[in-house]
């Protein structure tokens, strides 16, 4: 027999080697049956190429969805004059395939092509065919944005189910549209953004000479490449798993895409797209996410509790302070979209402060990042109520009366932070009552040793010092290594056991003490500057600061005792120098950096116990939660608050200068030098203990005000500060985010 085609080639191949459809049970072998006979060596490939890279958990779908997905998209590259061009490896990975991520597999592509071949009808180009399928498709399936949905990566079936899905169920749909028509399509996103606020999915279709980019169900009139999302992509970071923005591909590429609903699932394959973005590949004319100086929002205002809509005066309040509208919403009679509107600035967030029935609600809202107009709907259900004085303070009791009626801690005398163990001995001396008792930390000597030996030094330090009142606590520090007590985690399990000791035994946070003797006074000259919120006093016994130094020790009685021949290291003669700096450092701020220092001329490492008279003048000290001054200098262990001052995680940079006073209702911020680059942003922890709170607070951050205004406060304020640090007397009732 004489075959005159390349199908009956295929078809004879296939024979001989038994892969007939009607005697396989493998769908896949099936596909490539089929495909063969409908298509020729072009069906072939694209049945090869669909089971080369598909997942594993694929390997049992349904044969006719498959046949069916393939059949469509051959078709559609026959029909469509885009799709004549696209090339065979373009086509393959990006309009073959049946499945974008890991939704659920069905049969979406007759119903989609049916459609969405009504909808391009009268396109000319892919361009004009991708814009008319983010115009009308939305619409005709009645499927738009709402985080009610039931689950991210949902199917085009389950959204149309249930009329809503997020950019994620929303960018599967647009990229399903765009291959039925033969139109190459992939999702594309970011795991996180550069700032930390979230994920995000958008669409990019090829156009016949290069990736375009948009936002599904975003249709913009002025063309592709156009997105509120752009400059945050422009801001990405090549390469990173999680700030990187990545493409989705079918072709294997040695690199998964971060689906944020699956975490640890490499089963979708990507391609780092970045430099799309940073590159600004599209001109900054067409980007469109830059508003106009003198473009506006027009705000639409309406107030509800539960189903009920309210008449209520809303001021809306700029983030300088500055009222710049005092409206009353509508209810009643009046129709739903009788709204009372004002213009506001595109891409920003004001606080809208709502009144009624006596009671103001809080929010914040930031604007879209583009003129148009928006409707806000301001619920109190999910607005924070401001509180009083008293309200506020009741709020803290409660609180915390719940923090440790839920609190359990470990069993044994033991704390843990992210699996790493600090045990600990402790002796108690003295009474006093619950609420008011001391806690001194006290941290051994070693390091860079084995276990033993720094077992011994554990054993010897809880019988080092004895004060008068309180419970003695000797930590085992969790490593052997040198730097024992200088490592991030200490602070984490410092912060653990306090609060084990605040909840369980009545110690009063004011009266936390710290103190350590060689590498545990290594410890302390580490600890104190970076964590002085947390302690009354320090003590450092014969250690050595190492890179550390003592801006930070503004408000924390600091004690230094060294023997004057302990020459390793040169511990006396830096000892003496930080004498002579927190001096100095005294003197230019005659409230501040208070300290003692003892060098004892007749010893050397070991002081004979001469230096148990830091017990008593430590003892004579308690910490100040809410001083007016602050002096904040980063460690290479970062942190987030110090005191009342706090920074975005992102701004907690290490050796970074923040001087912060309070002068009546005036908190003056000085950033130091270089410093003033990397912190633009600020969070004031604040409670009425520093200032009065039922007043305006002005913010001036290096003599510029950048801040007139009202710091309300609220419930959500005292959860979230006992809920990053539970101590209740440094709990704040009001935060107030600044950016500059």
């Amino acid at each position: 027999m004489r075959l005159h085609n390349h199908a009956a080639l295929a078809v004879l191949a296939l024979a001989v080697l038994g892969f007939h459809a009607a005697a396989s049970a493998d769908p896949w072998d099936a596909l490539e049956t089929r495909a063969a006979q409908a298509h020729g060596e072009a069906g072939l490939r694209a049945a090869r190429f669909l089971r080369e890279h598909r997942p594993e958990s694929d390997a049992d779908l349904d044969a006719d969805m498959l046949f069916a997905n393939l059949d469509l998209a051959l078709r559609a590259r026959a029909e469509f004059p885009w799709a004549a061009d696209v090339s065979e490896e373009m086509f393959h990975n990006d309009v073959l395939p049946y499945a974008v991520f890991d939704e659920t597999r069905e049969n979406w592509r007759p119903a989609m092509y049916d459609r969405c071949r009504r909808i391009v009808s009268e396109a000319k180009t892919a361009e004009d065919a991708i814009q008319a399928l983010n115009r009308d498709l939305f619409n005709q399936i009645n499927v738009h944005y709402n985080t009610g949905r039931k689950a991210p990566n949902q199917s085009p079936a389950e959204s149309i189910a249930q009329g809503r899905a997020t950019c994620t169920g929303l960018a599967i749909i647009l990229v399903d549209a765009c291959r039925s028509v033969g139109i190459p399509a992939r999702a594309v996103g970011v795991a996180n953004w550069h700032n930390k606020r979230g994920n995000h999915t958008w669409v990019e279709a090829w156009d016949g000479q290069r990736w375009r980019f948009t936002g599904a169900d975003e249709y913009n009139k002025n063309g592709l490449d156009r997105g509120w999302f752009k400059r945050d992509a422009s801001k990405a970071i090549p390469g990173d798993p999680v700030f990187a923005v990545w493409a989705t591909s079918w072709r294997d590429t040695g690199n998964p895409f971060p689906m944020v609903w699956a975490e640890g699932d490499t089963s979708v394959h990507a391609v780092d797209v970045t430099h799309h973005y940073r590159n600004e590949e599209t001109p900054q004319s067409q980007a469109g996410d830059a508003p106009d100086a003198n473009a506006e929002i027009t705000a639409y205002f309406r107030a509800w509790d539960g189903q009920t809509r309210l008449a209520a005066e809303v001021r809306v309040i700029d983030a300088s302070g500055a009222e710049s509208a005092l409206l009353t919403t509508n209810a009643g009679t009046t129709d739903l979209n009788d709204m009372p509107a004002v213009a506001l600035r595109p891409g920003s967030t004001y606080h809208l402060v709502q009144s009624h029935a006596g009671s103001e609600y809080v929010t914040t809202h930031t604007t879209p990042d583009k003129s148009g107009s928006e409707t806000i709907d301001l619920r109190i259900e999910s607005m924070d109520r401001a509180l009083s004085r008293a309200e506020a303070e009741s709020a803290v009791d409660d609180a915390w009366r719940a923090h440790t009626a839920a609190y359990r801690p470990a069993e044994g005398q033991s704390v843990f932070w992210n699996e790493k163990e600090l045990k600990y001995k402790v002796r108690r001396f003295g009474d006093a009552p619950a609420g008011e008792r001391s806690l001194w930390i006290s941290m051994h000597g070693g390091g860079g040793a084995p276990a033993e030996v720094n077992d011994k030094q554990w054993e010897n330090q809880i019988k080092l010092y004895e004060p008068a009142e309180g419970f003695y606590v000797a930590p085992r520090a969790p490593t052997d290594t040198w730097n024992l007590w200088h490592r991030r985690h200490i602070d984490h399990l410092f912060d653990a056991l306090i609060e084990r000791f605040v909840v369980e035994e009545g110690v009063d946070p004011n009266r936390v003490y710290l103190m350590g003797y060689s590498a545990g006074g290594d410890g302390v000259f580490q600890l104190a500057p970076r964590t002085a919120d947390r302690f009354a006093a320090a003590a450092m016994m014969a250690g050595h600061p190492n890179e550390t130094t003592p801006e930070g020790l503004r408000n924390l009685p600091f004690a230094i005792f060294m023997g004057g021949k302990d020459e390793s290291y040169n511990r006396n003669t830096v000892a003496r120098q930080w004498g002579d700096t927190l001096a100095e450092l005294g003197g230019q701020d005659p409230d501040g950096y208070p300290h003692l220092v003892r060098i004892y001329p007749e010893h050397g490492h070991w002081m004979n116990g001469d230096d148990k008279e830091a017990l008593p003048w430590m003892a004579g000290h308690a910490r100040n939660p809410w001083p007016t001054k602050v002096v904040w200098k980063q460690d290479d262990v970062t942190h987030d608050r110090f005191y009342w001052l706090g920074v975005p995680e992102s701004a907690a940079k290490p050796r970074t200068l923040i001087a912060a006073s309070v002068t009546g209702q005036t908190i003056d911020i000085t950033i130091d030098g270089s410093s003033a680059e990397q912190v633009r942003a600020v969070r004031l922890h604040l409670r009425d203990e520093l200032l009065n709170l039922d007043e305006p607070v002005l913010v001036r951050v290096n003599g510029e005000a950048i801040y007139t205004g009202r710091a309300h406060r609220t419930r959500a304020a005292v959860d979230h500060s006992l809920e990053a640090r539970p101590d209740p007397v440094l709990a704040a009732t009001a935060i107030l985010d600044l950016a500059w």
